[in-house]
């Protein structure tokens, strides 16, 4: 495994409420050649103490990417993401929103809410499996990303 242009593992934040989801992802960056960490919360409210380093995440790593899915419960993954690109600390950091959803209503306002790019999930296991390499491959070693 490489780390990139990182020199340490990349770090990944996973906000997603559905298990068989995250156990997908998890496997398909498990079986990545770049070495990475992933963490996860399931709903909007811890994933903003998570970014803020609040209460239980006091010791968490600032995320190099997020992927968001927009139907969480708490808080909507909507909501999560204006609260990120309004905040100084946070909106740098790429927001892809991971979706089920293909609701145009829903891809113009997450644009409009600054996010990075917007993908729907394939419902099929091996195109989930192939979206999230191409996310991982696009963001960690073609994209440039400012510094953490």
């Amino acid at each position: 495994m490489s780390s990139g242009a990182f020199g340490r593992p990349v770090e990944i934040f996973l906000v997603e409420d559905n298990p068989g989801d995250v156990d997908l992802t998890r496997e398909t960056l498990l079986d990545s050649k770049l070495l990475n960490h992933m963490s996860v919360v399931n709903n909007g409210v811890e994933a903003m103490a998570y970014l803020r380093r609040e209460g239980k995440y006091a010791g968490a790593t600032r995320p190099d990417l997020i992927l968001l899915d927009l139907n969480l419960p708490k808080k909507d993954g909507r909501e999560v993401l204006a609260e990120i690109k309004v905040d100084e600390q946070l909106r740098r950091i790429p927001v892809v929103v991971l979706t089920t959803s293909c609701a145009e209503k829903d891809i113009l306002e997450t644009y409009d809410l600054h996010a990075n790019c917007y993908i729907t999930k394939p419902v099929n296991l091996d195109q989930f499996s192939a979206v999230v390499r191409a996310i991982e491959e696009f963001w960690f070693t073609i994209v440039r990303l400012p510094p953490g």
